[in-house]
């Protein structure tokens, strides 16, 4: 990614969209799980950001993996307070907004329902815990670049983290996230 990146940084269209099909997935899962359904359109104004400081971009690919989260956070915290203030649409507006579009298939929704329980279980959880299992499951991050993301120290990110996956594994009925496995090769402890 970081190659694609730095042709991105010099002009190069397809080398940007590759940087965005690599990065764009894992983002608009975890602004889904800070904004819900008003995502896309977060990621919009996210990406839109991201095209035009592409070039004061300075790192490898992880890090504008980080870069990329931190500025999708940042555009996503905006349009929570904006929701705070602004009122929210008519009925009719939202029933036209909540009209179906052509390619609504059986497999999407099936893969739309899955992706709304993940969501709803990981929204479930306290904010910190929440937003550090979004940025190192579904964004990709590492400890240090989650942290960095989070504002906050590598270990308190990872701690939240691994507190988050066995909330949801119990939630599950999961038996363990990292623990439970047996403490040698030839057996149990």
């Amino acid at each position: 990614m970081g190659a694609a990146v730095a042709r991105a940084q010099k002009g190069d269209e397809s080398a940007f969209a590759t940087a965005y099909r690599l990065v764009h997935p894992g983002l608009l899962g975890y602004v889904r799980g800070l904004v819900g359904d008003d995502a896309e359109d977060v990621m919009s104004d996210a990406w839109l950001e991201i095209a035009r400081d592409l070039g004061r971009f300075r790192g490898d690919g992880a890090g504008f993996r980080g870069w990329t989260a931190t500025i999708a956070r940042h555009r996503a915290l905006d349009h929570l307070r904006r929701q705070r203030v602004r009122p929210r649409p008519s009925a009719l507006e939202q029933d036209v907004l909540d009209l179906p579009g052509p390619q609504n298939t059986h497999d999407q929704a099936m893969e739309a329902l899955s992706t709304e329980y993940a969501l709803e279980l990981v929204g479930g959880l306290p904010r910190d815990q929440a937003e550090a299992v979004l940025l190192r499951v579904v964004v990709g991050l590492d400890g240090p670049a989650a942290a960095r993301v989070l504002g906050k120290r590598p270990g308190a990110v990872r701690t939240a983290a691994y507190r988050g996956l066995k909330r949801l594994a119990r939630q599950l009925g999961v038996d363990g996230v990292t623990d439970e496995a047996p403490k040698t090769l030839g057996g149990s402890a």
